[in-house]
């Protein structure tokens, strides 16, 4: 176990649109390399939770980060469990228990929509929404659909810290993170070189 891999108790299963996978700021990659229990597949449609996850695994002990809007959930916190109308639940504590794994679409917002519909099976998984507390750390280096939406990572970071009462889990994540936007916001802002000599 390397020196700054997080060991999660509640797995994660990244299901990534086969068009992000070669986008230099996504975050799927970043995610498996510093969680303990995380497992990136990329491809359209599975045929249940186990074939996505390569193991025998029970919808019901699953959950998945859903693309509903944060705003019907702003008042119940970070992590909500939603009923399949997209209110929520009134017993988010009850939601949480027993929770083995998350599920979370990668993707920009049309490709994630693409896999929850390709992906019936899905809709059997407990559904969570995430409530950001502010923009994503993307910033303007990548343009987001919705004000709401955040990067994978932070994500299944802010979902990890409320799930496993742990707020370091979200903060050890973004510090990989912020090295990968602060490395492609130094190669896009290059000072031009400028020729030094005076022409006259």
């Amino acid at each position: 176990m390397s020196e700054r891999t997080v060991d999660n108790k509640v797995a994660v299963l990244i299901l990534q649109h086969p068009q992000e996978q070669d986008h230099v700021l996504s975050t799927a990659k970043l995610l498996c390399s510093t969680l303990a229990k995380a497992k990136l597949t990329v491809g359209l449609s599975w045929r249940n939770l186990g074939h996505a996850l390569g193991e025998p695994a029970e919808a019901k002990d699953w959950g998945v980060l859903y693309l509903g809007s944060a705003h019907v959930a702003k008042e119940k916190g970070p992590l909500v469990a939603l009923d399949g109308k997209g209110e929520p639940l009134a017993d988010q504590r009850a939601s949480r228990a027993g929770l083995e794994g998350i599920v979370a679409l990668d993707g920009n917002w049309a490709q994630a929509k693409a896999l929850w519909w390709r992906n019936p099976w899905l809709t059997r998984l407990r559904r969570f929404v995430v409530v950001p507390g502010g923009p994503s750390l993307y910033g303007d280096l990548r343009r987001e659909a919705r004000p709401d939406a955040v990067s994978t990572l932070e994500a299944v970071g802010l979902a990890l810290s409320v799930l496993e009462r742990d707020p370091a889990v979200r903060e050890k994540l973004l510090v990989p993170f912020r090295a990968l936007l602060a490395k492609a916001r130094a190669e896009a802002v290059r000072p031009v070189k400028r020729d030094r000599r005076v022409r006259r």
